[in-house]
């Protein structure tokens, strides 16, 4: 994924933003709206009208039905645009929803480890659900559930004033500035219950999510009570700020019955008054009342509206910063590759964020077309750190990383990553087939295809004695697979791929001796064919014997190189890890 444009600081900026982009559905809607408003507030003047009719006497049988039929009539399109509008509306506001969904999972998808370094699996996981759908809500219903609420105050007021009697207008919205203080207090109460809501349910998702992914381990260890009690005591927390924020919700109600309470006692006062001094008709006072009743939903609109506006602006509070972070490693190449061509490291200098001691210092090595280079060292040598700068999954502060010619941040990182195939000693396995996953990154394969892939990666016999075959699902992230046959299966699907350099990163961990010296002879075989790089990065020296170049790493740094041969000459480091582990072998063996 490239780079995007910054999403908007604001919620209410995203919302104009988005209703922009969407002008039709909203003012679709909004149109739709304005007629339910305008039929709503008709009602009570023909109640009026006919209550004065019938109270007067002028309004006989066959006068009375047409205004009936009227009425029902104006009830069935009130009913009809209410039902249209929110079908414009609600598929504008999931439509924003989707896109916020996608722009944030392709925005994770393109971080790179730095980024997940600082954040939890379960909080994103959160963002994606609970976050979006605030969001989501206060684009759609808040925006014409505020409109709404607006125009119809607007317009029933007008016809309270204008229509029938000025004076008990005023005396009728005199609590209403009481009200309006009451929903000021009562919004930003729910802004912060809102906030600290969604703030311990991230908590509690993250929490179930690295409980459940380390199940194994917590039977293991008889941490069951544990981590149940831990559990309740975040799911008692998300319940108890929930609560909270439900509760200011609920003020709400009390606030509006109150208002209106105060107002119709006023009206009925004032009103009875005005009747009895025959200023006033009982058909208009009767009008005025069913306008005041017309009233709730305004007010009941205001609250909902302000309940789902401090919801979304603290959901997008926690989105915006994460859509908006810079990448980790920037994507800003041109070109494309797909060639096998030389690798070359000039002087790489890189520490990780955060660290003072350097990874990697003053590396340089040419890996040639076709050529196998190894890594060893011991643990924190600086080995994976060489595959990370190579995926750029990091950049190096100082030095010169190229490949074919080209330094390797020119190259579109989709392009790239294509070209790549790397097997980490930790495979990832999705919950599909085995074929399924083998096929991953070479979707249109056949199964000759696949099952030559498995071949070569020494797996093809351990699949067959599964009951499915290639089509036995793997369980998450390969449960039912043993580590040495999820790595078999990893290689397959890189063999599969067929990409101009081969990454393998300690991949070969888990399998024994002889099948990783199958599997390497086979990818050496098929490098040659296909005149692609591979390196190899591995603990056990045997991996890395067949090698044109070896790389002896220490603290970041090349203490050694050259071939296996020439290395067991210089009878260094290289020399005498091959001796202990030929001797550990050999006692094995016994």
């Amino acid at each position: 994924m490239r780079d995007h444009a910054p999403f908007p600081q604001t919620l209410s900026h995203l919302v104009a933003v988005y209703a922009r982009q969407n002008w039709r559905p909203y003012l679709l809607s909004a149109i739709m709206l304005a007629a339910v408003a305008a039929l709503t507030v008709s009602l009570p003047r023909q109640v009026g009208a006919l209550v004065d009719g019938l109270a007067n006497g002028t309004l006989h049988g066959d006068a009375l039905l047409p205004r009936l039929l009227l009425m029902l009539a104006t009830g069935a399109g009130i009913y009809g645009f209410r039902v249209a509008w929110r079908l414009q509306l609600f598929a504008a506001s999931y439509r924003l929803g989707r896109e916020l969904r996608i722009g944030l999972y392709q925005r994770l998808a393109s971080q790179g480890p730095a980024f997940f370094q600082q954040q939890r699996t379960g909080d994103l996981m959160a963002l994606a659900t609970n976050d979006v759908d605030a969001v989501e809500m206060a684009a759609g219903e808040a925006f014409l559930a505020g409109f709404d609420g607006t125009l119809t105050l607007i317009m029933v007021v007008a016809m309270m004033s204008l229509a029938i009697d000025g004076r008990l207008a005023l005396v009728a919205l005199a609590p209403f500035p009481l009200m309006a203080m009451a929903f000021w207090r009562i919004s930003n109460q729910i802004h912060l219950a809102s906030k600290d809501s969604l703030k311990r349910f991230s908590q509690l998702n993250d929490f179930t999510q690295e409980t459940l992914s380390g199940v194994r381990t917590v039977r293991a260890l008889g941490l069951e009570q544990r981590t149940a009690k831990d559990f309740a005591q975040l799911a008692e927390s998300a319940a108890e700020a929930s609560l909270r924020a439900q509760r200011w919700e609920a003020a709400y109600e009390p606030s509006v019955g109150l208002t209106l309470v105060l107002a119709g006692a006023l009206i009925l006062g004032m009103g009875g008054y005005l009747v009895w001094q025959g200023e006033l008709t009982v058909g208009a006072l009767t009008a005025f009342s069913m306008y005041l009743v017309q009233l709730i939903w305004p007010m009941f609109a205001a609250g909902w509206v302000l309940s789902l506006l401090e919801r979304g602006r603290a959901a997008w509070a926690r989105l915006e910063p994460v859509l908006n972070t810079a990448l980790s490693v920037n994507d800003h190449g041109h070109l494309q590759t797909r060639t096998a061509d030389s690798l070359h490291f000039d002087d790489i200098s890189f520490h990780y964020p955060g660290q003072r001691d350097a990874a990697l210092n003053h590396v340089s090595f040419t890996l040639a077309a076709g050529a196998t280079l190894g890594l060893v060292g011991a643990t924190g040598a600086g080995k994976s750190s060489i595959v990370r700068l190579i995926l750029r999954q990091y950049e190096a502060q100082s030095g010169k990383l190229t490949w074919g010619g080209h330094v390797l941040a020119d190259y579109r990182m989709e392009a790239l990553h294509d070209a790549l195939r790397w097997v980490p000693q930790e495979a990832f396995l999705f919950s599909a087939s085995i074929a399924e996953n083998i096929a991953l990154g070479k979707a249109d394969a056949s199964r000759a295809d696949i099952e030559q892939a498995a071949r070569l990666a020494a797996i093809h016999d351990d699949i067959l004695r599964f009951p499915q075959g290639y089509d036995t699902p793997v369980g998450e992230r390969g449960v039912t697979l043993s580590g040495g046959q999820r790595q078999r299966v990893a290689i397959a699907r890189a063999l599969l791929a067929d990409a101009p350099l081969l990454l393998l990163d300690d991949a070969l961990s888990a399998v024994d001796t002889q099948t990783e010296s199958d599997i390497l002879q086979h990818l050496r075989n098929r490098r040659r064919v296909s005149s692609g790089g591979m390196i190899v990065v591995s603990h056990r020296l045997s991996a890395v014997m067949e090698a044109d170049e070896i790389l002896v790493l220490e603290h970041g740094r090349i203490v050694e190189r050259g071939t296996h041969a020439a290395l067991l000459e210089r009878d260094g480091w290289y020399a005498a890890q091959w001796r202990y582990q030929q001797l550990e072998a050999s006692l094995d063996a016994a």
